[in-house]
Protein backbone atom coordinates (compact mmCIF):
# COMPACT_ATOMS: atom_id res chain seq x y z
CA UNK A 1 0.00 0.00 0.00
CA UNK A 2 1.44 3.41 -0.97
CA UNK A 3 1.53 6.34 1.44
CA UNK A 4 -1.55 8.11 0.07
CA UNK A 5 -3.63 4.91 0.29
CA UNK A 6 -2.30 4.33 3.82
CA UNK A 7 -3.32 7.83 4.89
CA UNK A 8 -6.79 7.51 3.32
CA UNK A 9 -7.30 4.24 5.17
CA UNK A 10 -6.36 5.85 8.48
CA UNK A 11 -8.61 8.84 7.86
CA UNK A 12 -11.54 6.63 6.85
CA UNK A 13 -11.17 4.56 10.00
CA UNK A 14 -10.96 7.64 12.20
CA UNK A 15 -14.02 9.24 10.58
CA UNK A 16 -15.95 5.99 10.92
CA UNK A 17 -15.67 6.17 14.70
CA UNK A 18 -17.94 9.20 14.69
CA UNK A 19 -20.86 7.01 13.57
CA UNK A 20 -20.25 3.81 15.53
CA UNK A 21 -22.26 2.61 18.49
CA UNK A 22 -20.39 2.78 21.83
CA UNK A 23 -19.88 -1.01 21.77
CA UNK A 24 -18.47 -1.02 18.26
CA UNK A 25 -16.34 2.01 18.99
CA UNK A 26 -14.76 0.34 22.02
CA UNK A 27 -13.82 -2.64 19.85
CA UNK A 28 -12.57 -0.53 16.96
CA UNK A 29 -8.82 -0.40 16.25
CA UNK A 30 -9.31 3.36 15.98
CA UNK A 31 -10.85 3.67 19.45
CA UNK A 32 -9.18 6.32 21.58
CA UNK A 33 -6.56 4.85 23.85
CA UNK A 34 -6.17 1.69 21.72
CA UNK A 35 -4.31 3.47 18.92
CA UNK A 36 -2.41 6.73 18.67
CA UNK A 37 -3.89 6.96 15.17
CA UNK A 38 -7.50 7.02 16.35
CA UNK A 39 -9.95 9.84 16.92
CA UNK A 40 -10.06 11.20 20.44
CA UNK A 41 -12.56 10.95 23.28
CA UNK A 42 -15.01 13.86 23.22
CA UNK A 43 -15.71 15.98 26.32
CA UNK A 44 -19.28 16.91 27.14
CA UNK A 45 -20.84 20.02 25.61
CA UNK A 46 -20.78 23.12 27.81
CA UNK A 47 -23.82 25.18 28.71
CA UNK A 48 -24.49 28.46 30.46
CA UNK A 49 -24.22 28.06 34.21
CA UNK A 50 -21.50 25.41 34.05
CA UNK A 51 -18.38 25.83 36.16
CA UNK A 52 -14.96 26.48 34.65
CA UNK A 53 -11.71 26.48 36.59
CA UNK A 54 -8.82 28.75 35.67
CA UNK A 55 -5.38 27.22 36.07
CA UNK A 56 -1.86 28.50 35.40
CA UNK A 57 0.20 25.42 34.45
CA UNK A 58 3.05 27.39 32.91
CA UNK A 59 4.45 30.90 33.44
CA UNK A 60 3.59 33.16 36.34
CA UNK A 61 0.95 35.81 35.81
CA UNK A 62 2.72 39.15 35.97
CA UNK A 63 -0.32 41.21 36.96
CA UNK A 64 -3.13 39.86 39.15
CA UNK A 65 -5.58 41.89 37.05
CA UNK A 66 -4.87 39.50 34.16
CA UNK A 67 -6.45 36.69 36.18
CA UNK A 68 -9.37 38.87 37.21
CA UNK A 69 -9.96 39.92 33.59
CA UNK A 70 -9.92 36.26 32.53
CA UNK A 71 -12.39 35.43 35.29
CA UNK A 72 -14.74 38.25 34.32
CA UNK A 73 -14.52 37.26 30.65
CA UNK A 74 -15.89 33.79 31.33
CA UNK A 75 -18.50 35.16 33.68
CA UNK A 76 -19.65 37.33 30.77
CA UNK A 77 -19.88 34.13 28.70
CA UNK A 78 -22.33 32.79 31.28
CA UNK A 79 -20.12 30.54 33.41
CA UNK A 80 -19.35 30.20 37.08
CA UNK A 81 -15.61 30.63 37.51
CA UNK A 82 -13.27 29.10 40.05
CA UNK A 83 -9.57 29.90 40.37
CA UNK A 84 -6.92 27.25 40.81
CA UNK A 85 -5.05 27.46 44.09
CA UNK A 86 -1.82 28.66 42.49
CA UNK A 87 -2.98 31.01 39.72
CA UNK A 88 -1.37 33.87 41.65
CA UNK A 89 1.64 31.77 42.65
CA UNK A 90 5.26 32.51 41.84
CA UNK A 91 8.25 30.19 41.68
CA UNK A 92 10.95 31.84 39.59
CA UNK A 93 9.21 32.54 36.28
CA UNK A 94 6.61 29.82 36.92
CA UNK A 95 3.25 30.12 38.67
CA UNK A 96 4.30 27.71 41.39
CA UNK A 97 6.48 24.67 41.83
CA UNK A 98 6.05 21.81 39.37
CA UNK A 99 4.14 19.86 42.02
CA UNK A 100 1.82 22.79 42.76
CA UNK A 101 1.00 23.43 39.12
CA UNK A 102 0.43 19.73 38.44
CA UNK A 103 -1.83 19.51 41.50
CA UNK A 104 -3.94 22.39 40.17
CA UNK A 105 -4.44 20.55 36.87
CA UNK A 106 -5.14 17.20 38.54
CA UNK A 107 -7.61 18.75 40.98
CA UNK A 108 -9.44 20.57 38.19
CA UNK A 109 -10.04 17.32 36.34
CA UNK A 110 -10.84 15.32 39.48
CA UNK A 111 -13.52 17.74 40.69
CA UNK A 112 -16.94 16.58 39.45
CA UNK A 113 -18.29 20.10 39.86
CA UNK A 114 -15.84 21.49 37.28
CA UNK A 115 -16.98 21.27 33.65
CA UNK A 116 -14.03 22.88 31.85
CA UNK A 117 -10.39 23.74 32.49
CA UNK A 118 -9.11 27.04 31.09
CA UNK A 119 -5.43 28.01 31.03
CA UNK A 120 -4.96 31.62 32.12
CA UNK A 121 -1.80 31.98 30.03
CA UNK A 122 1.01 30.07 28.35
CA UNK A 123 4.70 30.99 28.43
CA UNK A 124 6.77 28.03 29.58
CA UNK A 125 6.49 25.25 32.14
CA UNK A 126 3.92 22.65 31.02
CA UNK A 127 6.63 20.18 29.96
CA UNK A 128 7.90 20.10 33.53
CA UNK A 129 4.58 18.91 34.95
CA UNK A 130 3.81 16.18 32.40
CA UNK A 131 5.34 13.35 34.51
CA UNK A 132 3.30 14.51 37.53
CA UNK A 133 -0.16 14.33 35.97
CA UNK A 134 -2.59 11.55 36.89
CA UNK A 135 -3.48 10.35 33.39
CA UNK A 136 -5.64 7.44 34.58
CA UNK A 137 -7.79 9.81 36.62
CA UNK A 138 -7.95 12.40 33.83
CA UNK A 139 -9.07 9.72 31.38
CA UNK A 140 -12.02 8.97 33.64
CA UNK A 141 -12.90 12.67 33.97
CA UNK A 142 -12.79 13.88 30.41
CA UNK A 143 -13.71 17.59 30.12
CA UNK A 144 -13.01 20.62 27.95
CA UNK A 145 -9.46 21.97 28.15
CA UNK A 146 -8.78 25.27 26.34
CA UNK A 147 -5.51 27.09 25.77
CA UNK A 148 -2.61 27.53 23.37
CA UNK A 149 1.09 28.41 23.13
CA UNK A 150 2.84 26.45 25.92
CA UNK A 151 -0.44 24.60 26.57
CA UNK A 152 0.46 22.72 23.36
CA UNK A 153 2.49 20.22 25.38
CA UNK A 154 -0.36 19.64 27.83
CA UNK A 155 -2.95 19.09 25.08
CA UNK A 156 -0.82 16.71 23.04
CA UNK A 157 0.32 14.77 26.09
CA UNK A 158 -3.28 14.30 27.21
CA UNK A 159 -4.24 13.08 23.73
CA UNK A 160 -1.34 10.61 23.69
CA UNK A 161 -1.94 9.32 27.23
CA UNK A 162 -5.74 9.47 27.49
CA UNK A 163 -7.14 9.96 23.98
CA UNK A 164 -8.78 13.19 25.15
CA UNK A 165 -9.86 15.87 22.68
CA UNK A 166 -8.83 19.36 23.83
CA UNK A 167 -8.98 22.78 22.23
CA UNK A 168 -6.21 24.97 20.84
CA UNK A 169 -7.58 28.49 21.19
CA UNK A 170 -7.50 31.66 23.26
CA UNK A 171 -6.21 31.44 26.82
CA UNK A 172 -8.22 33.01 29.62
CA UNK A 173 -6.22 36.22 29.39
CA UNK A 174 -6.26 36.44 25.61
CA UNK A 175 -8.20 38.98 23.59
CA UNK A 176 -11.87 38.04 23.91
CA UNK A 177 -14.46 39.88 21.82
CA UNK A 178 -17.37 38.86 19.59
CA UNK A 179 -15.20 36.74 17.27
CA UNK A 180 -13.74 34.63 20.08
CA UNK A 181 -17.04 34.40 21.96
CA UNK A 182 -18.87 33.18 18.85
CA UNK A 183 -16.15 30.59 18.16
CA UNK A 184 -16.44 29.31 21.72
CA UNK A 185 -20.24 29.13 21.64
CA UNK A 186 -20.41 27.50 18.20
CA UNK A 187 -17.88 24.74 18.88
CA UNK A 188 -18.03 24.08 22.61
CA UNK A 189 -21.59 25.01 23.58
CA UNK A 190 -23.63 24.27 20.47
CA UNK A 191 -21.45 21.46 19.13
CA UNK A 192 -21.30 22.82 15.60
CA UNK A 193 -18.92 21.30 13.06
CA UNK A 194 -17.20 24.60 12.37
CA UNK A 195 -14.93 25.59 9.49
CA UNK A 196 -11.83 27.75 9.85
CA UNK A 197 -11.32 30.19 6.99
CA UNK A 198 -9.59 33.54 6.98
CA UNK A 199 -11.88 36.54 6.82
CA UNK A 200 -11.38 39.77 4.89
CA UNK A 201 -10.67 42.79 7.03
CA UNK A 202 -12.81 45.88 6.53
CA UNK A 203 -10.63 47.27 3.76
CA UNK A 204 -11.60 49.58 0.92
CA UNK A 205 -9.45 47.59 -1.48
CA UNK A 206 -10.28 45.61 -4.60
CA UNK A 207 -8.61 42.49 -3.27
CA UNK A 208 -7.78 40.97 0.09
CA UNK A 209 -4.57 42.53 1.44
CA UNK A 210 -4.38 41.05 4.95
CA UNK A 211 -5.09 37.59 6.35
CA UNK A 212 -3.85 36.04 3.12
CA UNK A 213 -2.99 32.36 2.80
CA UNK A 214 -0.53 30.50 0.58
CA UNK A 215 -1.10 27.03 -0.85
CA UNK A 216 2.11 24.98 -0.79
CA UNK A 217 0.54 21.72 -2.01
CA UNK A 218 -3.05 21.60 -3.21
CA UNK A 219 -5.68 18.98 -2.45
CA UNK A 220 -7.79 17.72 0.43
CA UNK A 221 -6.92 15.46 3.33
CA UNK A 222 -8.76 14.05 6.34
CA UNK A 223 -7.31 12.93 9.63
CA UNK A 224 -7.03 13.59 13.34
CA UNK A 225 -5.61 17.04 14.09
CA UNK A 226 -2.62 17.37 16.42
CA UNK A 227 0.11 19.93 17.03
CA UNK A 228 0.06 23.57 18.04
CA UNK A 229 3.05 25.75 18.82
CA UNK A 230 6.04 24.54 16.77
CA UNK A 231 8.67 25.34 19.41
CA UNK A 232 6.76 23.58 22.17
CA UNK A 233 5.77 20.59 20.04
CA UNK A 234 9.37 20.07 18.95
CA UNK A 235 10.48 20.13 22.59
CA UNK A 236 8.43 16.94 23.08
CA UNK A 237 10.37 14.99 20.43
CA UNK A 238 11.85 11.82 21.87
CA UNK A 239 9.52 11.83 24.88
CA UNK A 240 6.50 9.61 25.66
CA UNK A 241 4.28 12.65 25.19
CA UNK A 242 4.96 13.31 21.51
CA UNK A 243 2.00 12.37 19.28
CA UNK A 244 2.26 9.86 16.44
CA UNK A 245 1.95 12.06 13.34
CA UNK A 246 1.22 9.26 10.86
CA UNK A 247 -2.01 10.00 9.03
CA UNK A 248 -2.55 13.18 11.06
CA UNK A 249 -3.41 16.74 10.09
CA UNK A 250 -0.54 18.71 11.63
CA UNK A 251 -1.25 22.28 12.74
CA UNK A 252 1.64 24.58 13.59
CA UNK A 253 2.18 28.20 14.61
CA UNK A 254 4.83 30.19 16.43
CA UNK A 255 5.81 33.55 17.85
CA UNK A 256 8.99 35.53 18.43
CA UNK A 257 11.35 33.09 16.70
CA UNK A 258 13.97 34.08 14.16
CA UNK A 259 13.50 32.39 10.82
CA UNK A 260 16.61 30.25 11.27
CA UNK A 261 15.02 28.79 14.41
CA UNK A 262 11.86 27.88 12.49
CA UNK A 263 14.23 26.17 10.04
CA UNK A 264 15.88 24.36 12.97
CA UNK A 265 12.61 23.11 14.47
CA UNK A 266 11.24 21.85 11.15
CA UNK A 267 14.61 20.21 10.45
CA UNK A 268 14.36 18.34 13.75
CA UNK A 269 10.88 17.07 12.88
CA UNK A 270 12.09 16.05 9.44
CA UNK A 271 15.25 14.29 10.63
CA UNK A 272 13.26 12.40 13.25
CA UNK A 273 10.95 11.12 10.49
CA UNK A 274 7.87 12.75 11.98
CA UNK A 275 6.87 14.53 8.77
CA UNK A 276 7.16 11.48 6.52
CA UNK A 277 3.59 10.23 6.75
CA UNK A 278 1.50 13.22 7.80
CA UNK A 279 -1.80 13.51 5.92
CA UNK A 280 -1.69 17.30 5.65
CA UNK A 281 -0.26 20.46 7.22
CA UNK A 282 -1.74 23.82 8.10
CA UNK A 283 0.59 26.53 9.39
CA UNK A 284 -1.04 29.49 11.11
CA UNK A 285 0.68 32.76 11.89
CA UNK A 286 4.34 33.04 12.72
CA UNK A 287 4.02 36.27 14.65
CA UNK A 288 7.16 38.41 14.92
CA UNK A 289 9.21 35.70 13.21
CA UNK A 290 11.84 37.87 11.57
CA UNK A 291 15.28 37.26 10.05
CA UNK A 292 18.18 37.26 12.47
CA UNK A 293 21.45 39.12 12.04
CA UNK A 294 24.10 38.22 9.49
CA UNK A 295 24.46 38.51 5.74
CA UNK A 296 20.95 37.53 4.80
CA UNK A 297 18.10 35.15 5.39
CA UNK A 298 15.61 32.84 3.81
CA UNK A 299 12.01 33.98 3.83
CA UNK A 300 9.45 32.02 5.82
CA UNK A 301 7.85 30.97 2.54
CA UNK A 302 11.17 29.54 1.34
CA UNK A 303 11.51 27.56 4.58
CA UNK A 304 7.97 26.21 4.24
CA UNK A 305 8.59 25.28 0.60
CA UNK A 306 11.81 23.48 1.54
CA UNK A 307 10.23 21.25 4.18
CA UNK A 308 6.61 20.91 3.05
CA UNK A 309 6.71 20.87 -0.75
CA UNK A 310 8.53 17.50 -1.09
CA UNK A 311 5.97 15.81 1.18
CA UNK A 312 3.34 16.16 -1.54
CA UNK A 313 0.48 16.31 0.98
CA UNK A 314 -2.13 19.11 1.11
CA UNK A 315 -0.53 22.08 2.85
CA UNK A 316 -1.30 25.75 3.25
CA UNK A 317 0.11 28.53 5.41
CA UNK A 318 -1.16 31.80 6.87
CA UNK A 319 -4.25 30.28 8.51
CA UNK A 320 -5.96 32.45 11.09
CA UNK A 321 -4.74 30.93 14.33
CA UNK A 322 -1.76 31.41 16.60
CA UNK A 323 -0.46 34.42 18.51
CA UNK A 324 -2.92 36.82 16.89
CA UNK A 325 -5.99 38.68 18.08
CA UNK A 326 -8.64 36.63 16.26
CA UNK A 327 -7.34 33.17 17.06
CA UNK A 328 -9.54 30.36 15.75
CA UNK A 329 -10.31 27.45 18.05
CA UNK A 330 -9.10 24.10 16.69
CA UNK A 331 -9.48 20.62 18.22
CA UNK A 332 -6.45 18.54 19.18
CA UNK A 333 -7.43 14.88 18.78
CA UNK A 334 -10.51 15.33 16.57
CA UNK A 335 -11.03 14.47 12.90
CA UNK A 336 -10.96 17.32 10.41
CA UNK A 337 -10.79 17.87 6.67
CA UNK A 338 -8.10 20.18 5.34
CA UNK A 339 -8.67 21.80 1.93
CA UNK A 340 -5.40 23.41 0.90
CA UNK A 341 -6.88 25.01 -2.22
CA UNK A 342 -9.81 26.64 -0.43
CA UNK A 343 -7.59 27.30 2.64
CA UNK A 344 -10.06 25.82 5.11
CA UNK A 345 -10.08 23.32 7.95
CA UNK A 346 -13.49 21.78 8.72
CA UNK A 347 -14.49 19.64 11.68
CA UNK A 348 -15.95 16.30 10.62
CA UNK A 349 -18.67 16.13 13.23
CA UNK A 350 -19.05 17.82 16.59
CA UNK A 351 -15.96 18.02 18.80
CA UNK A 352 -18.09 17.72 21.95
CA UNK A 353 -20.74 15.26 23.10
CA UNK A 354 -24.04 16.83 22.15
CA UNK A 355 -26.13 14.19 23.97
CA UNK A 356 -25.67 12.61 27.40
Amino acid sequence: MDRRSFIKTLAAGAVATQFMSPAKLAASPFAAGSSALGAGRLPKRLKAGDTVRMVAPASAVQDRHHVLIAKETFEQLGFKVQLGEHVFGRYGYLSGTDQQRAEDVNKAFADDKVDAVIAVRGGWGCNRILPLLDYDMIKQNNKVLLGYSDITSLMNALYVKTGMVSFHGPNGYSYWADFQAQQFKDMLMEGKATTMRNYKEKEETLTMMTNRTTTVNGGKAQGVMVGGNLTVLTSLCGTPYFPDLRGKILMLEDVGENIYRIDRFLSQLQLAGHLDDVAGIVFGHCTECDPGGGFGSFTLHEIFEHYFKPLGVPTYTGAQFGHIRDNHILPVGHVVELDADAATVSLLGSAVKTVA
